[in-house]
């Protein structure tokens, strides 16, 4: 037998094998390569839900906290919170509170620090209209000026709400573009404000 024939033979039979090891070697790693990229897509598709219904609903509870805090301002004017009042009061503090330590866990630092300063805000307002409802105000604490403060959370919610959009990819809207629309129901600062004059005690 012709021995550089077989060598031949040898060889084709070998490159075709190698030949054909290498295009599975290649189809593997092409499947495993879009196995990869249909995981992420997924984790990337469920982590944007998980963002969107944490914003829905910190953005909710924090505008039902702020409400509530400016519906308590009104009942300490107009007469002695009930039972039922502070109860009101405190259940939307508790679920902003809840919905706060989840977002906290969740959303980035593009939205947490917006977010941070309703926290804070409201906090604050929230002291207030509590020691104004025990008979206990700081200096300078009065339904006036814990309704200013209220009425000042407004717009830090709503740029709290603009950041999570952006964050969703579902506005490009910047935050010093927020603040030239501002909306008419954030400035009417006045109107309210004349709901929390001082009365006149002069002789």
């Amino acid at each position: 037998m012709d021995v550089g024939a077989v060598v031949i033979a040898v060889a084709g039979v070998a490159g075709t094998l190698g030949g054909a090891l290498l295009t599975q070697r290649g189809a593997e790693k092409a499947k495993r390569r879009e196995l990869e990229m249909a995981r992420d897509l997924q984790e990337a598709r469920e982590s944007r839900e998980l963002r969107r219904s944490c914003y829905t609903a910190l953005h909710r509870d924090a505008r039902q906290f702020c409400t509530a805090l400016s519906r308590h301002l009104y009942v300490l004017r107009d007469r002695t919170p009930g039972d039922e009042d502070v109860q009101a009061l405190e259940v939307a503090k508790d679920t902003y509170r809840d919905r706060w330590s989840e977002a906290l866990m969740i959303a980035p630092d593009g939205v947490i620090t917006p977010a941070r300063e309703v926290n804070g805000a409201l906090n604050r307002v929230y002291g207030q209209v509590k020691r104004l409802e025990q008979g206990n105000p700081r200096p300078g604490e009065t339904l006036r000026s814990a309704a200013e403060a209220q009425h000042g959370v407004w717009p830090l919610i709503g740029a709290t709400r603009e950041a999570m959009r952006r964050d969703l990819g579902v506005t490009e809207t910047s935050a010093a573009d927020h603040a030239t629309r501002t909306p008419s129901s954030y400035s009417d600062l006045t109107a309210l404000l004349r709901d929390f004059e001082e009365p006149d005690r002069t002789p």
